[in-house]
């Protein structure tokens, strides 16, 4: 069932504390009432979640994910969850904030969100389990005069075994060619700027690119247009506001950039098939 909310609630990893880095092993076995696990939610920060025994099933962005152990699961702070079922779950969760992550740790990160729950072989199973015990056990030494830096540092050695594991599913192989590099540039854009701006010209304008040249090399990398790509982005998000969320129509469509709330409207049920509060009230218990 959906919770009442003004807007998508955000997890703050590290609670009273406020620890800008932290990483737990937690045990749990199947409960009757999932309670506050089922609501939907953000997190912070970049969050990564090493299954190490048991089964949970997650909804990811509207995607639901059947996870066996032993898996590993990164979340993108954008990134909309939430728990349906878990079975005699043993995991380890950690997560850290931008200024903890090694800067080209974050791009890669940026580069393979939004990211599927990822099986692991025994060999990088087994590393990912030595590297996250030691960063739980020098959680036990705060009192270290280095204790801060020594757990950043391991923090982000855990965080490159995971986008070691993911790239090489996800990596292509040999140097991306020119249009490559431009579809990638253009999606960095347009996670940063889809609510400010709609037309495929004003990424053109952010890429130093002619606008015919940018559609051109995102079409023969991706098979859609600029102009899709665009549209997909503002109604997933619309999705999860409407979804997770008590907003009007009307106010989601300004949180979107979008002062005519009547066309935005009509975009969300061209581009989806289906009227935006048809959607909310599907979704409805």
């Amino acid at each position: 069932m959906r919770k009442n909310a003004r807007s998508i609630p955000v997890n703050k990893f590290g609670g009273e504390s406020g620890e800008s880095i932290t990483i737990e092993r937690i045990s749990f076995e199947q409960l009757p009432e999932l309670g506050e696990w089922e609501q939907p939610e953000r997190h912070d920060r970049h969050s990564f979640f090493l299954l190490e025994k048991g089964n949970v099933t997650m909804e990811i962005d509207f995607q639901q994910y059947k996870i066996h152990s032993p898996s590993v699961i990164y979340m993108h702070p954008d990134q909309v969850h939430r728990i349906i079922g878990f079975e005699n779950v043993t995991v380890v969760a950690w997560a850290a904030n931008n200024e903890n992550l090694h800067p080209g740790y974050l791009k890669l990160l940026e580069d393979i969100a939004p990211a599927a729950p990822m099986p692991l072989n025994p060999e990088a199973y087994a590393l990912l389990v030595e590297a996250a015990s030691l960063c739980i056990r020098l959680t036990e030494r705060r009192k270290d005069q280095l204790y801060h830096s020594l757990l950043k540092d391991q923090i982000n050695a855990l965080v490159a075994l995971v986008i070691a594991s993911y790239l090489e599913i996800w990596a292509p192989t040999g140097k991306l060619s020119r249009a490559e590099v431009v579809t990638k540039a253009f999606r960095e854009a347009l996670a940063l700027h889809f609510r400010q701006l709609k037309q495929p010209a004003k990424y053109a304008q952010q890429l130093n690119l002619s606008t015919p040249y940018l559609n051109e090399c995102v079409r023969n990398v991706t098979g859609l247009s600029v102009s899709h790509h665009i549209q997909q982005r503002v109604i997933l998000e619309a999705k999860r506001l409407l979804f997770h969320s008590d907003q009007s129509l009307k106010e989601i469509a300004a949180t979107l950039g979008y002062d005519d709330y009547t066309y935005f409207s009509r975009l969300f049920t061209k581009v989806s098939g289906m009227a935006p509060l048809s959607f909310r009230n599907k979704n409805l218990d």
